[in-house]
C-alpha cells in the first residue's frame, strides 16, 4: 500500500501538494493550552512527513508563483498602515520594530557563524525562531542566486525547511511565554493594575458582564411626551443635549397622525410621539425610566445601515472630536479595525487612514457620514487582476533591477522584495483612491494563506527526504541557538522599549509581540492584563516587521555567503 500510495504521490506531485495542505492545515489546528503551530507550519511538517518516503519532484516556477502572490497580498494588506506607521505618530513602534528585528537579524548572524551553520540552515534558523515563514521565502530566492551547482542549491533549499522546522516550537512557545509571563516580571508591573490605568486614560469603560440585555446593540423605540414633560417646549436639539454623553437622538416625530422628520430646531410638543435611537442600555435606562413607550411600527419603520468605511482623511483626530461635529448627529460607531486586528473604543483613540470603521445610523445619516470619512467598502467578488498581475510583474522587475553592492558582492532586491513592495504601493494607493486596484478581503486571505502554506508545503516536500540526515549534522546545537535568537529580540525590545522610549508596560509588550509578528503572543498578553489594550501596542509594529522580517531572509543568505 506504502509502495503504491510512493508511484502515485511522486507520479502526480500536485495531489501530493494538496494532500501536504489539507494534513498541514488539520495538523495545524491541534492546540496545546494557548498554542498551536497553525497551518503555514502545519503544512511544513506535512511536507516533510510526505517527503521521507516519497521523493516528490518540486516545480521552481509553481513555488515562485504562490511566494509572489503571497507577499503581494502581505503587502496589499498591510499597505495603508505601513506608511502611517512609518510617520510622527507611530516613531516608538518604529524604533522598537527596527531593535527587535535587527536585534534578532544580528543574534542568528552570530549563532550561524557559531555553530558553522552554512546558508540554507542560517535562514531556517532565522525564520523559525523568530517565527517568520516569509523569510524562508525570500532566503530561497537568494539562494537561488549564489554562484553553486543546482545540487548544492538544492541541498542549501532543503536546510531551511529542516532548520525552520526544528526552530519553530520554541520560537512560538518562547515568544507566548515571554510576553506574557516573563516580560511583565522583568518590568515588575501587574498587568492588570497598568491595563486598567491604561483604559482610564484612553476613557475605555469596561462592560458589566449581563448589564446589557437584548439581542441589539442599537434601537430604535417610541416614546410618548406627557402634558408635563421636561422635553415640552424645548427643541430637539436642546432635548438631545440633555443627555450629551449618552448620545441618544429623535430620529422621527408622529404628531397629530403625521410623521415629522426630527429637525434639529423643531420644537416638542405635548403628546408627541418621538422615536428615539440610541444604545439600547442608555435608551432603557434613561429614557425608558421616564416616560410611556409606544408600539408604533409606521414611526419606528426608520431605514437604517450597518456598513463598514475605510477611513481615508488625514489621521490623529480622536473619537471624540469627531463626535462633536453636526454631521456625525444620530452616527454610531460600532468598531475600528486597523491591519486586520480591532482595537478596543475609546474616545481618546487617534483614528488613522486606512482604518475600518464600522458605522451604524439611520440611512442618511450614515451615507452623509461616509462621504466625509471615506468610501463604504461594499462587498464585492471582483478581483482587478490587471492591476494585480501588472503589479507583481513591474515589481518583479524593478526588484531585478536594483542592485547595490553588499559585502564586496552585488547584489538585488529579487522578485519577492519587489513583488512586496508593489502590494505595499497598491494597498497605499487604494486609501486614496478607493476604486483602484480593488481585491475582495476573501482573495487577499486566498492570497495569504493558501500561497504561503502551498510555498512551504512544497518546501517541506523538498526538504523530506533529507530531514533526518540533516538533523544528525547540526544536531541539538540548532535547537539551543534558536532559543538564543528567540530570547534576544524580546530581550532588547523589552529594556528598550522600557527605558529608552519610555512605553506603557502593556502597550510595550503588545509591541514586541507584533515586532515579531506573532499574534499568539499578543493575545496572551491580553488574557494576562484581562484587557484588549495590548493591541494598540501591536497594530502598528506589526506591519514594519513584517516587512522587514521577510527582507531579513535574503539577508541572512548573503551574509553567510557561500560555503567554502
Amino acid at each position: 500500500m506504502l509502495s503504491w500510495l510512493e508511484q502515485f504521490l511522486v507520479r502526480y506531485p500536485e495531489l501530493a501538494l494538496y494532500l501536504a495542505i489539507a494534513l498541514g492545515y488539520y495538523f495545524g489546528s491541534f492546540k496545546f493550552g494557548t498554542f498551536s503551530f497553525g497551518p503555514v507550519t502545519g503544512s511544513l511538517f506535512a511536507g516533510i512527513l510526505i517527503g521521507q518516503f516519497a521523493y516528490v519532484p518540486d516545480s521552481p516556477m509553481t513555488k515562485s508563483f504562490l511566494f509572489l502572490l503571497f507577499l503581494f497580498g502581505i503587502g496589499y494588506s498591510v499597505g495603508p498602515q505601513f506608511l502611517q506607521t512609518m510617520r510622527k505618530d507611530g516613531l516608538n513602534a518604529v524604533l522598537l520594530s527596527l531593535v527587535c528585528t535587527g536585534a534578532g537579524l544580528g543574534a542568528a548572524y552570530a549563532v550561524a557563524m557559531v555553530l558553522g551553520l552554512d546558508a540554507g540552515f542560517a535562514a531556517g534558523l532565522l525564520s523559525g525562531s523568530l517565527t517568520q515563514s516569509a523569510a524562508m521565502g525570500t532566503a530561497t530566492e537568494a539562494i537561488g542566486a549564489l554562484p553553486l551547482a543546482d545540487v548544492d542549491r538544492a541541498r542549501l533549499v532543503a536546510h531551511v525547511a529542516v532548520a525552520d522546522a526544528v526552530c519553530y516550537l520554541f520560537g512560538a512557545v518562547g515568544a507566548i511565554w515571554f510576553c506574557s509571563v516573563a516580560g511583565p516580571k522583568l518590568l515588575r508591573v501587574d498587568l492588570v493594575a497598568e491595563a486598567k490605568k491604561l483604559e482610564q486614560q484612553l476613557g475605555i469603560e469596561r462592560e458589566t458582564p449581563g448589564a446589557v440585555s437584548g439581542y441589539r446593540q442599537f434601537e430604535v423605540r417610541a416614546y410618548e411626551v406627557d402634558d408635563d414633560g421636561v422635553v415640552v417646549g424645548k427643541s430637539v436639539l436642546d432635548v438631545e443635549r440633555l443627555v450629551p454623553q449618552s448620545r441618544l437622538f429623535i430620529v422621527r416625530i408622529r404628531r397629530g397622525g403625521e410623521l415629522i422628520d426630527a429637525r434639529p430646531d423643531l420644537v416638542l410638543e405635548a403628546n408627541d410621539i418621538v422615536a428615539v435611537t440610541g444604545r439600547r442600555e442608555a435608551i432603557v435606562e434613561l429614557v425608558g425610566a421616564h416616560a410611556e413607550e409606544v408600539d408604533d411600527r409606521e414611526l419606528l419603520d426608520v431605514p437604517f445601515l450597518v456598513v463598514s468605511v475605510l477611513f481615508t482623511q488625514p489621521s490623529g483626530r480622536t473619537i471624540q472630536e469627531i463626535a462633536g461635529e453636526d454631521w456625525v448627529r444620530g452616527l454610531y460607531l460600532r468598531s475600528v479595525s486597523r491591519g486586520g486586528v480591532e482595537v478596543p473604543l475609546a474616545p481618546e483613540l487617534r483614528l488613522e487612514r486606512g482604518d475600518v470603521l464600522t458605522l451604524v445610523g439611520p440611512e442618511f445619516v450614515v451615507n452623509n457620514a461616509a462621504a466625509r470619512l471615506g468610501p463604504v467598502i461594499a462587498p464585492s467578488t471582483a478581483t482587478d487582476f490587471i492591476v494585480l498581475g501588472l503589479a507583481i510583474f513591474i515589481g518583479g522587475l524593478v526588484g531585478t533591477l536594483i542592485r547595490f553592492p553588499l559585502g564586496g558582492v552585488v547584489v538585488s532586491l529579487g522578485t519577492s522584495v519587489g513583488a512586496l513592495i508593489a502590494g505595499l504601493v497598491v494597498g497605499h494607493l487604494r486609501t486614496r483612491h478607493p476604486l483602484f486596484g480593488r481585491i475582495p478581503d476573501g482573495a487577499i486571505a486566498l492570497m495569504t494563506s493558501l500561497g504561503l502554506a502551498a510555498f512551504v508545503a512544497l518546501t517541506g516536500l523538498h526538504a523530506g527526504p533529507v530531514f533526518v540526515s540533516a538533523i544528525r549534522e547540526v544536531g541539538l546545537g540548532l535547537l539551543l541557538g534558536g532559543a538564543v535568537v528567540t530570547l534576544t529580540p524580546l530581550l532588547v525590545g523589552l529594556f528598550f522599549g522600557r527605558y529608552v522610549l519610555k512605553m506603557n508596560p502593556v502597550l510595550l509588550l503588545g509591541g514586541v509581540a507584533g515586532a515579531l509578528t506573532m499574534t499568539a503572543a499578543m493575545a496572551a498578553v491580553q488574557s494576562q492584563s484581562k484587557s484588549p489594550v495590548a493591541v494598540l501596542g501591536y497594530t502598528p509594529a506589526y506591519p514594519v516587521a513584517n516587512i522587514l522580517l521577510t527582507l531579513w531572509g535574503t539577508i541572512i543568505v548573503i551574509a553567510v555567503g557561500v560555503p567554502s
